[in-house]
């Protein structure tokens, strides 16, 4: 039985290395904030609209104990999933917790390319993204420190160097 856990900062990659990680493996892949969005019949960006960033999180809290159940799967967390409650203690017992880490401007060069609007991050220029991304990072580095594995990522803007890091996962990971 597997489980692999994704965390890391937002434009990290870890939907676009867990799919096919999960592929590559012969696994399910959960992406939680799309689990969440499917469960609650609802966008990310709506329940944070109606219910506040302390109602998404409690819903994210209680969504990743579901999908943290599941046997046989690689999940992608959220940026912020490891930061609340006791997530982190709960998915390092749950599974293999891999923290992609990757540098401010690695992560806001992912951000510009990404396809999908996000709403922290909406109307902010280079400079802006690269302050906002270094200051979240401080943050949030305590909790993802406290990942059983870590791998830095670097670049990924062609298929090349993403299946490079699908490598480096399995290698990382033992698998």
């Amino acid at each position: 039985m597997k489980r692999i856990i994704l965390i890391g900062y937002m434009g990290a990659g870890k939907t676009t290395i867990g799919r096919v990680l999960a592929k590559d493996l012969g696994l399910m892949f959960y992406d939680l904030d799309w689990y969440i969005e499917t469960r609650m019949h609802r966008s990310v960006a709506k329940i944070f609209e109606e219910e506040g960033e302390e109602g998404f999180r409690e819903i994210e809290h209680n969504m990743l104990h579901e999908v943290a159940e599941f046997e046989n799967v690689v999940i992608s967390c959220g940026g912020g999933t490891p930061c609340f409650y006791d997530n982190m203690e709960y998915m390092n017992r749950q599974g293999m917790t891999l923290y992609l880490k990757a540098s401010p401007e690695v992560l806001a060069a992912h951000l510009r390319m990404g396809r999908t609007v996000r709403p922290l991050i909406v109307g902010k220029n280079d400079e802006e993204l690269r302050q906002f991304i270094m200051e979240s990072l401080e943050k949030r580095e305590p909790y993802y420190s406290k990942a059983k594995y870590m791998m830095n990522v670097d670049l990924m803007d062609n298929n090349e160097k993403i299946q490079e890091s699908i490598e480096k996962t399995k290698e990382v990971l033992g698998l």
